[in-house]
């Protein structure tokens, strides 16, 4: 096998996190058409799940909630694959330029860490799982 004429990165994860969902979506697909016009291999793209928040401001010097706010925070993922190390800073500045208010991207090798968190666990599953343990774990067949 040839040796690379530059150095690779194996698998990056380009995640952008804000809380307008159209913007997102948007970006998201900004990011794909930039990465395929510079002929990057993008292997995948994916939404975590929404990270709901509750944030509330209270009144001076005392515990009277002021005013309440609901937030969400929606996080999309592309990865791209065999990137070239001279492409790599001017994806990144390419990426920043663009960035949106209130969008934020982080670039990162990918691990298999994030690879768990982006699968919703199954409750029921966890539940019946739960079950055959109190009773005494699952039974060997003979």
């Amino acid at each position: 096998m040839l040796k690379p004429k530059y150095p690779l990165y194996e698998t990056l994860n380009l995640t952008i996190k804000g809380y307008d969902y159209p913007l997102l979506e948007s970006y998201q697909k900004f990011i794909h058409n930039v990465a395929d016009s510079m002929d990057l291999e993008i292997v995948d793209g994916y939404a975590q799940p929404p990270q709901k928040l509750n944030v509330q401001k209270f009144k001076p010097s005392s515990s009277v909630i002021d005013s309440e706010y609901k937030l969400t925070v929606y996080e999309r993922t592309v990865q791209v694959e065999k990137v070239q190390a001279p492409l790599y800073p001017l994806l990144l500045r390419t990426l920043q330029a663009a960035l949106p208010e209130g969008v934020s991207l982080k670039v990162s090798e990918h691990s298999w860490d994030q690879e768990e968190a982006r699968y919703v666990p199954d409750r029921d599953l966890k539940e019946l799982k739960q079950q055959l343990d109190e009773m005494g774990g699952a039974s060997k067949k003979k």
